[in-house]
Formats: C-alpha cells, sequence, structure tokens
C-alpha cells in the first residue's frame, strides 16, 4: 500500500474541521500508518495552517505559490499530480472543492476514485473495502477499491469523529520547488459573498432547522416558535428553499450557509450528505424524523422518531414552563 496523505482545506488561515476528520479516516485505513497532511495555498495563511495541522500529522506538504492564493482546483490538481508518489491512497473532504478537484486527479495519477466515503473496513491483500450510501442515505454500499496504483477517495465530512489528540508533532516540508509550472487555463476573477437576510444563521449558537417534514408553509411558524422558546433562529434545508418558504440565506449545506452552532435541531430533515456538510464544529445535534431509517440518526447525539408537528408543540410547551 502507498503513503497516504490528506489534502487539508482552510479559510483565513484556519484548518476545516475535516482536517482532524481525516486523521481518524486515514487510521480506519491502516491504523499504524504515517499520515501526510497537504496544505496548499499562499503568504501566512498557508504558513499558518501548515503548523497548526502539524500536531496531528506526522508530516506536512507545503506548496505556496501566489497562484494558489484563491483554491482553483485546476492549478492544485496540477501541483499535487507533480508532487505525490504514483501509488499514493489520497484522502480528500467530499465538498464543493473537493468534487472539482478529486476525479481529474485520479485519472492524472492513473488511481481509483471514490466519492463520499463515510467508513472503511479494511484492507485485504490490494483491495481497500469501503462503506458508501447510496438513495440519500437510505442504503449503505460495500465496495472494493484495487489501491495497487493509489487511490483517491473523498470522505463525507462529519463521517469520522475528529482526532483531536494532535501528539504527532509532524514537521513542515516545503514542496513548492517541486510543484512545477502551475500555469492552467481557469483563471480567477473574484468572490462575490452570498447576501446576508434579516438572521445571519453563520452566527447562531442555536439553530431548528426545518426540512420537508414541515410539510406546510404555514408550519413554519410552529418551528418559529420553538426557536423562541429557545433563544434560538430558524435555518432550513434545500427543499424549504426551493419552494420559496424561506430565503436562501437560512439554508444550511454546501450549497447554503455553513454553521457551527453550539447545538442544532434536525427537524423533519433527512441528512444527505449536502446538508451535513454545511454543520462544521461537531455541535450537540438533536434529530426528530418519522422515518427510523433516516441518515441524520447515524450522526445526530439524540435521535427522536416522531412528527415533528406533533414534537415541536410539545417541546415548546415544556420549555416555556419550565
Amino acid at each position: 500500500m502507498g503513503q497516504i496523505f490528506a489534502y487539508i482545506t482552510y479559510k483565513g488561515g484556519v484548518a476545516d474541521d475535516s482536517a482532524l476528520e481525516l486523521v481518524a479516516a486515514a487510521k480506519k485505513i491502516d491504523a499504524g500508518a504515517s499520515v501526510t497532511a497537504v496544505v496548499a495555498g499562499s503568504g501566512t495563511d498557508c504558513d499558518a495552517v501548515c503548523n497548526d495541522v502539524a500536531a496531528s500529522y506526522s508530516d506536512v506538504w507545503k506548496i505556496d505559490s501566489d497562484l494558489m492564493a484563491y483554491p482553483n482546483a485546476e492549478v492544485i490538481r496540477k501541483a499535487l499530480v507533480n508532487i505525490l508518489p504514483g501509488d499514493s491512497i489520497v484522502l480528500v473532504p467530499h465538498d464543493t472543492f473537493g468534487m472539482d478537484l478529486s476525479p481529474g486527479l485520479s485519472i492524472k495519477m492513473d488511481s481509483a476514485f471514490v466519492a463520499d466515503a463515510v467508513d472503511f473496513e479494511g484492507i485485504d491483500g490490494d483491495n481497500l473495502k469501503i462503506v458508501r450510501q447510496e438513495y440519500g442515505g437510505a442504503v449503505s454500499t460495500h465496495i472494493t477499491c484495487n489501491i495497487a496504483s493509489g487511490a483517491v477517495i473523498n470522505v463525507r465530512p462529519g463521517a469520522f469523529q475528529p482526532d483531536e489528540s494532535k501528539s504527532a508533532g509532524g514537521s513542515v516540508v516545503d514542496k513548492s520547488g517541486d510543484a512545477g509550472d502551475l500555469t492552467v487555463g481557469r483563471k480567477y476573477l473574484e468572490i462575490v459573498e452570498a447576501e446576508v437576510g434579516d438572521v445571519d444563521i453563520t452566527k447562531s449558537e442555536v439553530l431548528v432547522s426545518i426540512g420537508r417534514g414541515i410539510e406546510d408553509e404555514d408550519n413554519i411558524e410552529v418551528a418559529q416558535e420553538l426557536a423562541d422558546a429557545m433563544g434560538a433562529d430558524v435555518s432550513c434545508s434545500r427543499p424549504i428553499v426551493d419552494s420559496k418558504w424561506l430565503e436562501k440565506s437560512r439554508q444550511v449545506g454546501t450549497s447554503g450557509q455553513t454553521v457551527k452552532p453550539k447545538v442544532y435541531m434536525a427537524m423533519g430533515i433527512s441528512g444527505s450528505f449536502q446538508h451535513l456538510g454545511g454543520i462544521k464544529g461537531n455541535p450537540f445535534m438533536v434529530a426528530v424524523n418519522k422515518n427510523p431509517k433516516a441518515p441524520i440518526f447515524q450522526v445526530a447525539d439524540v435521535g427522536v422518531v416522531a412528527d415533528i408537528l406533533e414534537f415541536m408543540p410539545e417541546l415548546t410547551e415544556k420549555i416555556s414552563e419550565g
């Protein structure tokens, strides 16, 4: 088996929560493996992240270039192909950037590609056993991936408990000179920030988040009453925004807002990876859903099988009594 690498995503000099999750994922592949982090970027932010994740990885490979001041997948893919050994196992967060980066990277490296892995079940010869989910998480699929020539694997954010031991004491190795010519056709233009609505859910400590289980726009008031009783804000999954029941600024997920609350109440939300990808910081999660097999229960701290339209008013009443 080749060396295991973890691609680290970050913003503003702060590593994403997935940085510690990828350590745990790598240990599920091989408990005794030395895992190397790869940090690509530019300037002081790149340096800060390298120094931070060195506590969790045996080595950190830094690629510093002005062309990577913005995370352009085409540029970074070219750099990775130039520095990574051909039989590498590369773990990448399964987010919008990872979905852009990884398929082409596996082709360039002539290795296997697996998207949205949620667990690993060990290695049998040249085959790595991987668990994925299908049909919105209703079905788990067990697959084998031949890793003789390496593999690029996208790991679902939140699927692995973060390894917070930070006992690796790794060193930072500057690989910038090995990255080669990073000239590409895709060019960064600008960042267009999403408009903030009447409530900025990215700053909320407690969220009551509603999904399809709310059934009707008029029922949003039930969720708002619970949120008011808890001192929380109301957020939602994508179907609510698509139905135009709440504004886009209230949407949690990879195509919406990234939130980091202390408590997250998932009301009638199935728990797709697109939604969970927008929840960071390992909040205390309470999930209420009529479907006992809803994937949200796999990541919830407390799960309740119930109709949210019956559960929420009762909880609101109990909180008000207290």
